[in-house]
Order: structure tokens, then C-alpha cells, then sequence
């Protein structure tokens, strides 16, 4: 149940969450399929160093375990609040 009040996790939890998942996705595409900026937008940016495409999966990182500690808390704070 998505609730802003009460006794289920707020939707905050579940931005937070969305936000983990899809980060995550965009780490693992960038792993998966490094060259994928230039077939998806026919451009070059890093002159085919592979650079952009490492600070983009670097991001991806440190913003999936950013939204994953988050959305952690918000579990934990929802379970709580059910528990009292």
C-alpha cells in the first residue's frame, strides 16, 4: 500500500526504491553495453575513450547505494511504526 501517512511505507520509500532499481539498470547497461551512447544517440562524446561511459556507471553506483540506503531507512522506519 503506498501512503504518504500512516501505518504503510510513505511514497518517499517508494521513490527512493524506484530510484535504487533504476540506477542499478543503468549501471548494469553501462557494464553490459559500454558503447551504448553511441548507438543510441549516434554521437561520439569521448572520442571512443570509453571515459563518459565509466563516469556514467560511476554515478550509477554511488546513486544506486545512495537510493538503496535510503530507501532502507524508510523500511525500516514503516516496520517500526507498525510494530508500535
Amino acid at each position: 500500500m503506498i501512503t504518504t501517512e500512516g501505518r504503510g511505507m510513505k511514497l518517499r520509500g517508494w521513490v527512493e526504491t524506484a530510484g535504487a532499481c533504476l540506477s542499478g539498470l543503468l549501471f548494469v547497461l553501462v557494464l553490459a553495453w559500454p558503447d551504448w551512447i553511441e548507438a543510441a544517440f549516434g554521437v561520439d562524446p569521448d572520442a571512443g575513450s570509453g571515459t563518459l561511459e565509466a563516469v556514467i556507471a560511476v554515478v550509477a553506483l554511488i546513486a544506486t547505494a545512495t537510493f538503496s540506503l535510503l530507501a532502507r531507512l524508510e523500511w525500516r522506519r514503516a516496520r517500526a511504526s507498525r510494530m508500535s
